[in-house]
């Protein structure tokens, strides 16, 4: 198994509490960082989309990775975003995330040009991998964000290229078809889907997992899910999820978080994302207070 191995499961992927000056609030992240480990999260993805990643300075990203590494939290249960526009960035992040001792980077593609070759985004991961010692590399599929999108043939292409350091793959396209295709080329590759809604099938050996946003809040019946197959647990994690069909989906889950934890700086975002609304933030409560607490 890759290095990465560790990762598998219930991977939220963590949202990033807010100072009041727009910084990362290291004390409550990693307060609820603890809480979703103790709470059903086999792992955490630190500084993905939902964590706000690229509205963050690279010294605001390194500045949480090493809060995170010298916290005690165990760092072979979290992958952290480290992709970047620039290669350079992307370098310096990865480095960190090696150095530190996190147990992947979960990389974007560069994501300013689009209609990219192949040979560019190869280029630019010998670049990371020259620089970033053993950690594993996951790729991080959002094309919908990234406009780029590793496919099938690329991501054999950086398999080759880089003998034993692509680790896996998140995919925040929804097309679980290209999730199996991509699942099949290797089982050293491990894919994770970004809905819980796999959990089932996941245990099953047809993914790793899920890395998903909305595991801020459904942990607990994620895990039955995944860890004891219980289909009515999956069913109460993919109704909340579906709280948010059709919302903006970074602010909800912080609005729905800020509820959960009685502590409305949780709500914060950075922009140019836009708070929810009172109303809002008091329906995702209740959505989520009407599937019960997991037993």
């Amino acid at each position: 198994m890759p290095n990465g191995a560790d990762l598998r499961g219930v991977i939220a992927a963590i949202a990033t509490p807010l100072s009041d000056d727009g910084a990362p609030d290291s004390a409550r992240f990693l307060k609820l960082a603890k809480y979703l480990l103790e709470n059903g999260c086999d792992g955490l993805n630190v500084l993905g989309t939902t964590g706000e990643a690229t509205s963050f300075t690279v010294e605001e990203r390194l500045a949480l990775m090493r809060t995170v590494a010298a916290s005690g939290l165990d760092l072979k249960r979290m992958m952290v975003g480290t992709g970047a526009a620039a290669t350079g960035d992307a370098v310096t992040l990865t480095a960190a995330a090696s150095e530190l001792g996190f147990a992947g980077a979960l990389v974007l593609p560069p994501f300013y040009y689009k209609a990219v070759p192949d040979a560019g985004i190869v280029d630019y991961f010998r670049a990371i991998a020259a620089a970033s010692g053993k950690v594993p590399l996951y790729l991080y599929n959002f094309p919908a964000m990234s406009g780029v999108t590793y496919s099938p043939a690329l991501v054999r292409a950086l398999m080759d290229a880089l003998p034993g350091r692509i680790a896996g793959l998140k995919d925040s396209s929804g097309d679980l078809a290209y999730a199996r295709e991509v699942a099949a080329i290797s089982d050293e590759l491990a894919v994770f889907p970004s809905n819980e809604a796999v959990l089932i099938e996941a245990r099953g050996g047809a993914f790793a997992g899920c890395i998903s946003a909305t595991a801020n809040l459904n942990s607990g019946f994620c895990a039955r899910a995944f860890h004891q197959g219980d289909q009515t647990a999956l069913a109460k994690a993919v109704r909340i999820r579906s709280l948010f069909d059709g919302k903006p989906l970074v602010p909800g889950v912080k609005a729905a978080l800020s509820a959960l934890h009685d502590d409305a700086s949780l709500g914060r975002v950075k922009p140019p994302l836009v708070a929810a609304s009172e109303g809002e933030k008091a329906a995702y409560a209740r959505g989520i207070a009407a599937e019960g607490e997991p037993n």
